[in-house]
């Protein structure tokens, strides 16, 4: 292109002479763009039908040539030092905001963008050029929805790509002073064509010359508004950062995608320095967080928990919701509320930790203490519903570590010292595992949903927060007294207490023929095989439908158990949790133990399976399992071992699996044709035959959900310690046993 350049202009000066002077041709087309204000009379035509392009074209043309023919590299040719002695870029700034003639600010903002990112020499620390960039971008920041967005994201990706290659300029362009008011910038507009006036009568004819020449452009140039001059003046700072919001708002998609590529390239700045200088002395934080609040308090209050439920994998870069799916009122604003917050996480995961930081801060203090807080803890239901299924939906598109830190904050607290029973909520955990256990059934499901989307994430605090604070010195295992060899050393039902007379005398008796274990292991290691046998065996045969249908069997739940599992031991690998729970002091007294909070609101859920509504069955159980599959060894012995040995007045998810069977048994007796009733609500369920009120409906969809729950945690023991593998004791043996 620059050779082919040299050679047109070569032949333009004519074969004889073998070249021309640069400076006096770059001079000459400045004189040209100065003569059209001079002599021009029609104020209609747009700019890009007079010769103000081709003109500004050559001027760019004659600078890349220029600095390509430069012995020296690094060294100013005449032509930029031309450029920037006289103001050029001060003026054309000018004569963009008075958008005389029509389109002259798209012109200014394309010559900006050429010469900034094709002229190799260093030009934004000049004092000529980065305030006329300022000025450029303050114009654009003010016009919102403005016709030159293309050529102002253009304009803002050269700038964030050099503070990318150079974070020292950072300074130079956010450095700009406020913004006047509008009567200055209505009189700045108005008073082009008087001084263009002036200058005609001062311009001599054309000249030749370069000094000569260069005295209209001169002109021109003082007798513009002084706008540079006058004291900070205005309501509010813009730049760099203001216009790259204004920009990521705009409604023209592939506009807003590119401003928010730009503002991501500018946060991530390598220096300490600039980004420290991004955080403390720009408006870039606050911005970006005050646009997120801003979309969340446009979500209408209408919004379905279960819609919010639904709309899932919203990215940054593709905010619109995918078009096959459902529409439901409020569609698109939680769509750009949730691509907004996305695009924050996304920012505050690739930025500099200077700014990720006070990023985080400032999403967690604005929105979450803010705004979300008194919703979650108001008196509607309505208020509660959708701040907690909104909540749940920003936690699943959470990545990045430091927006979770302060999620776990807000949600947890900071203290991890257990609780006592009486103790009274003093986190905002605390309000929400009451809302588990709510009046309302919504309220419940939608913040146990909540809760287990927050176990999904990898920060150790949530699980030591909600349940191994509690757990750590197995204060539930009992003292003094040798720990049981196996399962049958402790299930002797007719010494359980859980196990009334009435129970025993209602027939119940364990299966006989439990069904078998996928593996078996002739070496003697059978204790996780006799976890697995317990819980399939947990119900009575006669309370079981699931041999009567296909695709309910127990091998599904290893396989779906085993993909979850290996995905949570990835995820708290770096956690560096022991292998087996520690010893037991047989020395040490008993102390009392409390199982927290959150397990036992869950296990009053789950001993109520027989009388809550289904939908509620399946989250708490689903919240149950999750917990199961951790593979810390006071939760496996905790949750999955049936045969521990309980201190007194202590109980264990199957403690209370074995009361809630008692209660079952009990409540048969008072249901006619029971297991044909039941049959009939497992296909019901299932979508096998059409729905229909049944008597007990409650009773009998608890039964089927409490017999697919024991064998999903048959199935996560089974995948944690398979019989063929490494062999975990769950329970110590007792001394002089290996």
């Amino acid at each position: 292109m620059l050779s082919r350049l040299g050679a047109l202009l070569q032949e333009a000066m004519g074969a004889r002479e073998p070249s021309i002077d640069l400076l006096e041709a770059f001079v000459e087309h400045w004189k040209g763009i100065t003569n059209y204000y001079i002599e021009s009379t029609d104020e209609n035509t747009p700019a890009k039908k007079t010769d103000i392009p081709w003109r500004l074209k050559q001027m760019l043309d004659i600078l890349v040539y220029e600095e390509k023919q430069q012995a020296a590299a690094g060294e100013a040719g005449p032509c930029l030092e031309y450029l920037l002695q006289h103001k050029i870029l001060e003026t054309l700034c000018t004569l963009g905001k008075a958008e005389y003639p029509p389109g002259m600010r798209q012109q200014v903002l394309q010559f900006f963008s050429k010469v900034l990112a094709q002229v190799q020499h260093p030009l934004l620390h000049y004092l000529s050029v980065h305030r006329p960039v300022q000025k450029l971008l303050r114009l654009g920041g003010t016009v919102p929805g403005s016709l030159t967005e293309k050529e102002e994201v253009q304009f803002t990706t050269v700038l964030c790509s050099k503070i990318q290659q150079d974070p020292a300029l950072l300074t130079y362009i956010l450095e700009g002073r406020k913004t006047v008011g509008r009567k200055e910038a209505s009189r700045e507009a108005t008073a082009l064509p008087r001084e263009a006036a002036t200058v005609k009568n001062e311009e001599q004819p054309h000249s030749k010359a370069p000094d000569r020449g260069a005295q209209g452009a001169r002109a021109l140039s003082t007798q513009l508004p002084a706008e540079t001059e006058e004291p900070d003046g205005g309501t509010g700072e813009s730049n760099l950062i203001t216009s790259l919001m204004g920009l990521c708002k705009s409604k023209r998609g592939r506009v807003a995608l590119k401003a928010q590529e730009n503002l991501l390239l500018l946060v991530s700045v390598a220096s300490q320095a600039a980004a420290t200088y991004l955080v403390q002395s720009s408006p870039c934080c606050p911005a970006i967080v005050e646009h997120l609040c801003q979309l969340y308090q446009s979500l209408p209050s209408f919004l379905d928990p279960a819609d919010i439920a639904t709309l899932e994998g919203i990215s940054w870069r593709l905010p619109s919701a995918p078009s096959d799916e459902v529409s439901f009122p409020g569609k698109e604003t939680l769509a750009a509320f949730l691509g907004w917050f996305d695009y924050c996480d996304h920012l505050i995961t690739e930025a500099h930790t200077v700014v990720s930081d006070a990023l985080a801060k400032s999403v967690a203090e604005k929105l979450f203490v803010e705004i979300l807080q008194p919703q979650l803890l108001h008196v509607s239901e309505q208020s509660i519903l959708t701040s907690t299924a909104l909540l749940t939906a920003m936690l699943r598109q959470l990545r990045s570590p430091a927006l979770l830190r302060e999620a776990v904050a807000f949600l947890l607290g900071t203290d991890q010292q257990p609780a006592a029973p009486e103790d009274s909520p003093h986190t905002l955990g605390g309000h929400l595992v009451r809302h588990c256990d709510h009046l309302s059934d919504e309220i419940s499901i939608a913040t146990l949903r909540l809760f287990e989307e927050l176990l999904q994430k990898p920060h150790e605090q949530i699980i030591h927060s909600l349940i191994l604070c509690h757990l750590e010195g197995r204060p539930y295992v009992a003292r003094g007294s040798p720990e049981p060899e196996s399962y049958e050393d402790t299930l002797d039902l007719e010494e359980d207490p859980y196990f009334t007379d009435g129970f025993l005398d209602s027939g119940f008796q364990p299966s006989m023929k439990p069904p078998p274990a996928p593996v078996t292991n002739p070496d003697g290691k059978t204790a996780v095989t006799e976890i697995v046998n317990s819980f399939l065996c947990l119900v009575p045969e006669e309370a079981k439908t699931s041999a009567f249908l296909e695709e309910t069997g127990y091998d599904t739940y290893v396989h779906d158990a085993y993909g979850l599992f290996q995905e949570c031991s990835s995820r708290v690998a770096p956690w560096g949790w022991p292998p087996a729970p520690p010893p037991l002091d047989p020395h040490e007294p008993e102390r009392p133990f409390f199982e927290g909070h959150f397990l036992r609101m869950l296990f009053d859920r789950i001993s109520r399976i027989l009388e809550q509504p289904y939908s509620l069955n399946l989250q708490v159980t689903s919240v149950l399992s999750r917990l199961a599959l951790f593979p810390h060894p006071l939760i496996h012995e905790y949750l999955l071992d049936p045969y521990i040995n309980l201190a007194p007045g202590c109980r264990s998810l199957f403690s209370v699996l074995v009361r809630v069977i008692g209660d079952l048994m009990q409540r048969i007796q008072r249901v006619p044709q029971f297991p044909g009733k039941l049959l009939l609500m497992r296909r019901q369920l299932m979508g096998q035959v059409p729905g229909e009120q049944l008597d007990h409906q409650t009773l009998l969809q608890g039964v089927v959900v409490l017999e697919e729950f024991c064998k999903e945690l048959a199935a996560i023991a089974f995948v944690k310690f398979p019989p063929h593998g490494p062999h975990l004791r769950l329970s110590e043996p007792p001394e002089g046993h290996v």
